[in-house]
């Protein structure tokens, strides 16, 4: 059966309340065909969340609604090796709290927040690195960028989740930024032919987003879309977190890059309505301004600000970097690629591709 994971939004609940839930789960879990694997409960936050083995969601809302008399807020399909991934574990940990209740019955009481750091990272494409450097040079950077960041992780505690982009997961916010920094000193030599992005935010696994973390890590990758490869982006809520020792390390470190929440909730809104209309050839700033509720005039300043470009270049590389995707596909076509990445021609689209990476899409297929 597949695992899921869910949440429930429980204000004031102590670690002890969220263990007796979960037992009173356990002894129902087998009436609806339901595994009871783990729970995670964040006090402060006021969320606890379950891991299930069960046949489908309906199974999972009618446990809890037997067990609690309410659904979960949220229910997400999860992966048992990504579970391990984020969070550290897909059982109950080993070294947990025992507490005994007038009855004697043992009950587990563990308080871990699922709540974790996420650390994005992002190189320049593999196919254009050999075009800048050769083969052998751009399989030696590769290798040195993955051995250091990995490195990095081990030594400060962080977890890789496997993905197209280095993704890591940090209890630790001190950690995460203390990894960060690491990494981008010991590749400090090569950080302009990597361009080396890093983006660092936080948050909860289950929310509207139908992936573990979903939101979390769509963020951090929209922190790396405005970043430049001296910087290291870091979310509000990092910054939040990691204040005290923000302040002591600002005067001296200038490649930490914090962005304000109303920058966040504008890149937040402006990526999403990119990665909604990007393929669209009649997508215009008038669109933008319509979904932003901003002025042509507001809207041009506020984008040059937070993500270094004016709206329509950041569209024009949004489509690129796309294109890059499409055309490392088996069955890529260069005209169909113009097509589905919103360019008005195959010939406008070979005109832009070679001014922003110095080939034709052609000699891009044949690298």
């Amino acid at each position: 059966m597949p695992y899921y994971m869910d949440l429930h939004v429980v204000p004031g609940a102590t670690a002890e309340a969220v263990a007796k839930a979960h037992r009173e789960d356990l002894k129902a879990q087998e009436d609806f065909n339901c595994k009871c694997i783990t729970y995670w409960v964040d006090v402060d936050r006021g969320r606890a969340f379950c891991l299930i083995d069960a046949p489908n969601k309906e199974a999972i809302d009618n446990l809890h609604l037997k067990t609690l008399g309410v659904k979960p807020v949220e229910i997400v399909r999860v992966y048992k090796k990504t579970v391990q991934a984020f969070l550290g574990r897909v059982k109950d940990p080993e070294n947990q709290q025992h507490y005994y209740d007038r009855h004697y019955t043992d009950l587990k009481i563990f308080d871990d927040p699922a709540f974790r750091i996420v650390m994005v990272t992002k190189t320049v494409n593999d196919r254009l690195l050999q075009l800048a450097y050769g083969k052998k040079q751009a399989k030696h950077l590769i290798q040195l960028y993955r051995k250091t960041v990995r490195d990095q992780l081990k030594k400060h505690e962080g977890r890789e989740v496997r993905g197209e982009e280095f993704l890591a997961s940090f209890k630790s916010v001190f950690q995460a930024i203390q990894c960060a920094l690491s990494i981008q000193k010991q590749l400090s030599k090569w950080l302009q032919q990597l361009d080396l992005r890093i983006g660092l935010h936080a948050g909860m696994p289950v929310t509207k987003n139908q992936a573990l973390f979903g939101d979390v890590v769509r963020f951090g990758k929209h922190l790396c879309a405005i970043g430049t490869s001296d910087q290291i982006i870091i979310s509000p809520i990092i910054r939040q977190l990691y204040k005290k020792e923000y302040q002591k390390v600002a005067e001296t470190i200038n490649t930490i890059r914090p962005i304000s929440s109303s920058d966040e909730t504008f890149l937040e809104l402006l990526m999403d309505t990119l990665a909604s209309n990007w393929n669209d050839p009649s997508l215009a700033i008038s669109d933008f301004c319509l979904h932003m509720a901003m002025s042509k005039s507001e809207l041009y300043r506020k984008s040059k600000s937070v993500t270094g470009m004016s709206l329509k270049n950041l569209l024009k590389e949004y489509r690129l970097q796309k294109s890059l995707e499409l055309l490392d596909q088996n069955d890529s076509n260069i005209s169909q690629t113009a097509f589905d990445t919103g360019f008005s021609s195959a010939s406008y689209f070979a005109k832009c591709f070679h001014k922003r990476f110095g080939m034709q899409p052609t000699a891009y297929l044949n690298l």
